[in-house]
């Protein structure tokens, strides 16, 4: 008796103890699987066809080997295009040799191996649960750690967000950008945390200086550099 089996998108013609290179079945070498889309059965010339598959047909095979087929290079090239790809497939193969040939509902001889989910979920839904647990309180640490540092380096920026650094002075503001390495993107930072005026930045002790290197994405060198251009440009 032969029958044509469907596994991993393709057809096969079997009869028992062939000997068969199937694609990668999820089982351990002398296990026994179950494949039950079965295309057709028959003995010489008298053939069953199914609809896709026959009811109640089954065939049961041992797992040989866990191997792999030969490498499969693609290479790809566009004309004029300077594209090249080239890609490398090896197919994983489980070799099989067929057992049963199973028909109207019949019960193989042999009891298949329970699929490897099944076989976890069976035999440690207690131990999942507590790996689950270890890895929820483990993760929880490091969140909360992690907030608080992400937390620790927001607060000086919104503090600085919230409340000028300095307090600017009333009258008419001078233009910053005459000042060698200040810009119309620093300038508008500048007076945002109330320093506006020439006579502002060079009145600007050491601490302030530090103050504005600590808070405002300028270094403490700049600041002193503009600090002496300002000082010049007050006397004026």
């Amino acid at each position: 008796m032969f029958a044509v089996i469907k596994t991993g998108g393709k057809q096969y013609r079997v009869a028992a103890n062939d000997l068969l290179k199937i694609e990668k079945l999820e089982a351990k070498v002398g296990e026994i699987v179950e494949i039950g889309q079965v295309l057709a059965h028959g003995e010489g010339e008298n053939v069953t066809f199914g609809a896709p598959f026959v009811d109640g047909a089954l065939v049961t095979a041992e797992v040989v080997e866990q191997g792999k087929n030969r490498t499969v290079i693609a290479f790809k090239k566009r004309r004029r295009q300077n594209s090249r790809r080239k890609i490398g497939h090896r197919q994983l193969l489980t070799t099989v040799r067929i057992s049963e040939i199973l028909l109207g509902g019949a019960k193989p001889s042999k009891k298949a191996a329970a699929k490897p989910e099944a076989r976890a979920e069976a035999k440690a839904p207690e131990a999942k649960a507590e790996v689950a647990a270890e890895a929820k309180a483990e993760a929880a640490p490091k969140e909360t750690k992690a907030k608080k540092e992400a937390k620790a380096e927001a607060a000086p920026k919104e503090e600085a967000k919230a409340a000028p650094l300095f307090k600017a002075p009333k009258g008419e503001p001078d233009d910053l950008t005459v000042i060698k390495g200040i810009g119309p993107v620093a300038a508008k930072d500048l007076a945002e945390q109330g320093i506006v005026t020439f006579a502002q930045l060079a009145k600007l002790t050491d601490k302030d200086v530090a103050k504005i290197d600590e808070y405002m994405p300028f270094s403490a060198d700049q600041i002193k550099d503009w600090r002496e251009q300002a000082k010049e440009l007050a006397k004026k």
